[in-house]
């Protein structure tokens, strides 16, 4: 069995997971993935910044089952310390009464499947706090 890998390549996995983004030295824009220029300036510099774990949801919508055998869910943007980050809401229920604007969140992992060799692949969600 090997070391679990991360879904993304801005996930950090280990003791203390994080997800670190790409900023603009020029304007301070963040981006996750790579870049080859800042879609706020043009600038071409970018340095790696570790993002906040914790957060407010902004935005949210509740998917709701579409076919036999799915659950509901909730993708959502959290503002991550001014970092704007997609994740799903996770570990609560997938309906209004669980799911607010403005709750507070942390980061959190998760198995979503191992391939046949027994390595996990960790992706990241957002757990009410």
């Amino acid at each position: 069995m090997s070391d679990p890998i991360p879904m993304v390549e801005y996930l950090v996995l280990g003791d203390d997971p994080h997800l670190v983004a790409n900023e603009c030295t020029s304007c301070g824009a963040r981006f996750f993935d790579r870049r080859n220029a800042c879609a706020s300036c043009g600038g071409a510099s970018f340095t790696a910044v570790d993002i906040p774990t914790a957060g407010e949801v902004r935005a949210f919508t509740i998917v709701s089952p579409f076919m036999p055998g799915t659950e509901a869910y909730v993708p959502a943007v959290v503002d991550c310390g001014g970092t704007s980050v997609r994740g799903q809401i996770v570990n609560t229920p997938a309906d209004p009464e669980h799911v607010k604007l403005g709750m507070k969140v942390r980061l959190t992992t998760y198995s979503i499947g191992a391939d046949a060799t027994g390595t996990e692949a960790i992706t990241y969600g957002f757990e009410p706090v």
